[in-house]
């Protein structure tokens, strides 16, 4: 069987997470420009969470397409993992310039929001008047150190864990076995 594949799969997922990472963070400029609160609403998180795992799979699947039609586990673990690590680390980059260059009265603001979106709802739970000011205290600043340089970085590092399990998955997805090969 002849082999169409003429990208290794981190050259293909390089491509892939550059794509990924600068669509994500347009994303985010847009929604900063238009509402900064956005950043910290529920629902664009999961917008974004659906739209980020629709993207990889469909760079994977358009990948196995390119190998052929087939893909082993081992190649879609590698394409996943650094499609994500590229895109993590251009999310990071562009994080730092928006945090630190473009506005960098955002991350206060950014915690406010949050903190207000917490608080509310709490209150929609009826546990709203159980936090004390020492605890809304600590809980700012803990929001507050996720916005800082070494937040971000530790964030990556920690999101690195979080990229492995999700590339195992998105492998498991991506994989197709050759069928005619088995005896």
């Amino acid at each position: 069987m002849e082999n169409r594949l003429t990208n290794s799969p981190s050259q293909a997922a390089f491509k892939s997470g550059l794509y990924l990472g600068l669509t994500m963070f347009i994303l985010t400029l847009l929604a900063y420009f238009v509402d900064y609160t956005i950043l910290v609403s529920f629902w664009f998180g999961i917008v974004i969470l659906a739209l980020f795992f629709g993207l990889i799979l469909f760079f994977g699947f358009q990948y196995r397409k390119e190998a052929g039609g087939y893909l082993e586990y081992g190649p879609a673990f590698m394409f996943s993992f650094v499609t994500l690590l590229v895109s993590g680390l251009i999310g990071l980059i562009g994080n730092l310039i928006l945090y630190q260059v473009i506005d960098p009265q955002l991350p206060q603001m950014l915690v406010d929001a949050q903190l207000e979106n917490m608080l509310n709802m709490m209150d929609r739970f009826g546990a709203g008047d159980s936090i004390s000011g020492d605890q809304l205290d600590e809980i700012r600043v803990g929001i507050e150190s996720n916005f800082s340089i070494s937040g971000q970085v530790k964030s990556f590092g920690i999101g690195l864990i979080v990229y492995a399990i999700m590339a195992l998955i998105l492998a498991a997805i991506l994989k197709k076995r050759d069928k005619s090969l088995d005896y």
